[in-house]
């Protein structure tokens, strides 16, 4: 189950899982103000910044992760709060990191870095050359836990696992 939380920034909301939201509500910041009896814990009331824990490590409010870089916590941040910052010139999508809008831009441009070293094809997606080249070396890197049959994608393996739940039932 997902939570839609209201940060007091304007128009700012969040998807959380009700665990994080758990978490954010009884953590202490050391600074008097966390507020567990409220049923969101002061999330709403409160702007969260990013508090250092031990040696310089910066932990998310809503989810297990930490860094000890800053910047990538802020970045990381992103993926709850919905900011998306850069924005495409030529269609106005928007995304929440620099690297997505750099691949995006792909499209428009039609650039394909990533080369097959077995046939002509290029992908724009390093992910999308790793998934085609499984095609020429025959690589099935996801098995089935049921029947150990091999699959090039996970995609794949989930379809067909779903044969084996439909099997018991």
């Amino acid at each position: 189950h997902w939570i839609f939380v209201a940060f007091d920034f304007p128009g700012l909301v969040s998807l959380v899982t009700p665990t994080a939201l758990t978490k954010a509500a009884f953590q202490d910041h050391g600074d008097g103000e966390s507020d567990s009896s409220s049923p969101t814990g002061g999330l709403v009331e409160s702007h969260h910044t990013m508090r250092p824990r031990y040696r310089g490590m910066y932990d998310c409010e809503f989810c297990p992760y930490s860094s000890h870089v800053r910047f990538n916590m802020a970045r990381h941040q992103r993926t709850h709060t919905g900011e998306k910052p850069f924005r495409c010139s030529v269609c106005e999508r928007a995304f929440a990191f620099s690297g997505d809008l750099r691949i995006h831009l792909r499209i428009h441009t039609g650039e394909k870095p990533f080369c097959c070293e077995f046939c002509p094809k290029a992908f724009a997606k390093k992910s999308h050359l790793v998934v085609h080249e499984r095609v020429h070396t025959g690589k099935k890197p996801y098995q089935c836990g049921t029947c150990n049959k091999e699959f090039s994608q996970q995609s794949n393996l989930l379809c067909h696992e779903r044969t084996h739940s439909e099997e018991q039932s």
